[in-house]
């Protein structure tokens, strides 16, 4: 079992950019694909982006037209979410979440391991 902890949320106002990361607790993320998810109030949770441990494929959701980056670290360590261009309705709780398959997929419900949270809020 991995406990994953992310990292990196705030307030930025709009056009602004964040960072956020995804550590595993006490191990790594070696054999693990690794996703993004949002949740904002009252809507579902919906895939942001993904990284696979197979041969480190990206995949986005349509709604990130090109302003977010994912990316994993050589030692497999920590995943990042670059969040640029950030729009007000990008304001949602961000989660990492892992699992133990080669490829990964944009459907939370295939994620057995999540971490807490991390909050990120766009506004002037």
């Amino acid at each position: 079992q991995v406990q994953l902890v992310e990292s990196g949320g705030g307030l930025v106002q709009p056009g602004g950019s964040l960072r956020l990361s995804c550590t595993a607790s006490g191990s790594t993320l070696d054999d693990y694909s690794v996703g993004w998810f949002r949740q904002a109030p009252g809507k579902e949770r919906e895939g942001v982006s993904c990284i696979s441990d197979a041969d480190n494929s990206t995949y986005y959701g349509d709604f990130v037209e090109g302003r977010f980056t994912i990316s994993r670290d050589n030692a497999k360590i920590t995943v990042s979410l670059q969040l640029n261009s950030l729009k007000p309705e990008d304001t949602a709780v961000y989660y990492c979440a892992a699992r133990g398959w080669p490829m990964c997929v944009m459907r939370p419900n295939e994620y057995p391991y999540w971490g807490q949270g991390t909050q990120v809020t766009v506004s002037s």
